[in-house]
């Protein structure tokens, strides 16, 4: 990306060809998928997070996203002899995670061509993050966001560079799923947008463009369908295996809405579904069954239990264990 700038008003070239250094906000279950995909793809990527022991948690599911990705690799149809294609799986792994750099500090984003947010779907939170991203990058970098409902408008509100600003809204899980939705706020740079949908297809998968609106395409679909699918439990139609079979098997989903909803998080599904009912209206209030799973901490497959139960998280890596190349000297400004 080449900055050009007239007399007038300063203007960014944007390539389709993908950022070869990247940045994500956040190491969750998102952040984490994210930060696979680019890694997977050849790019070197810098996460942030809140301390050390978000940062052990973020390396624990990258590296098993990269670990994953790399047995695909060498149980796939061998080329050459099974022995040659184990040890290429093991390079590749190796190879994508010292790619990978975690800090506590925004001043390692630095020399990020592109920076994804991705910290809980919180207006404040989002809004903060992004701010102090943008405090550390250049004027060409591009910074997006991976909110699955609110306003990127909103959200670009206070940016000094709204223009270099958009919505990439990988999916959950991000390794398996196969579309990004690139969301343009009312000040997104058209050329921006044109140049995302390279990018998604550089890292394997197919972009859908939105224009920003609550819920954009796929939340504001996915919410209403999972929504009702509550209230069907609630109302004591059918047991949660059945409704998701009905969706599964008889229209072909790949996933039924209420393991959708686990896989997600429901306390996603809540702030989602009552960011939706407060701009779109009723239809969107949340169902009583959902807020209380929510209340007791039943948030899906990241807490063992959801509309179905799951086996426990795996453990996060100690904050003395992380990688050596990993730049992590303290708590963030």
């Amino acid at each position: 990306m080449t900055p050009t700038t007239d007399a007038h008003s300063p203007s960014v070239e944007f390539s389709p060809t993908l950022p070869q250094i990247v940045g994500v906000l956040g190491g969750g279950r998102m952040g984490a998928g994210i930060a696979h995909a680019f890694l997977m793809a050849g790019c070197t990527v810098t996460v942030v997070e809140r301390d050390l022991d978000a940062l052990g948690g973020a390396h624990v599911r990258v590296h098993a996203a990269v670990q994953k990705s790399a047995e695909k690799l060498r149980t796939s149809p061998p080329a050459q002899e099974p022995a040659a294609n184990a040890a290429h799986a093991a390079d590749a792994a190796h190879a994508a995670m010292a790619r990978l750099r975690l800090s506590t500090d925004y001043v390692h984003l630095a020399p990020c061509a592109l920076v994804v947010e991705a910290v809980p779907e919180v207006v404040e939170l989002k809004t903060k993050a992004l701010l102090e991203a943008e405090r550390h990058l250049d004027a060409a970098a591009v910074l997006a966001t991976n909110t699955s409902s609110l306003s990127v408008t909103d959200l670009a509100r206070n940016l000094a560079r709204p223009e270099n600003f958009l919505g990439l809204h990988f999916f959950n899980p991000v390794p398996a799923s196969l579309l990004v939705e690139i969301v343009a706020g009312l000040r997104t740079s058209p050329a921006l947008a044109s140049a995302a949908t390279g990018w998604v297809a550089a890292l394997g998968k197919t972009a859908v463009s939105v224009q920003d609106s609550p819920g954009f395409a796929s939340s504001r679909l996915g919410v209403a369908l999972a929504l009702e699918a509550m209230r069907m439990l609630e109302d004591g139609v059918a047991g949660a295996q059945d409704i998701d079979n009905a969706m599964v098997l008889g229209y072909r989903h790949q996933t039924g809405p209420l393991r959708t909803t686990d896989l997600v998080g429901l306390d996603v599904r809540l702030e989602i579904a009552d960011y939706l009912a407060r701009t779109l209206g009723p239809r969107f209030d949340p169902p009583q069954i959902l807020r209380d799973k929510v209340a007791r901490g039943e948030l899906g497959r990241k807490s063992g239990k959801g509309f179905f139960d799951w086996d426990p998280p795996p453990a996060a890596t100690p904050a003395a264990t992380l990688h050596p190349r990993q730049p992590h000297e303290g708590p963030r400004p």
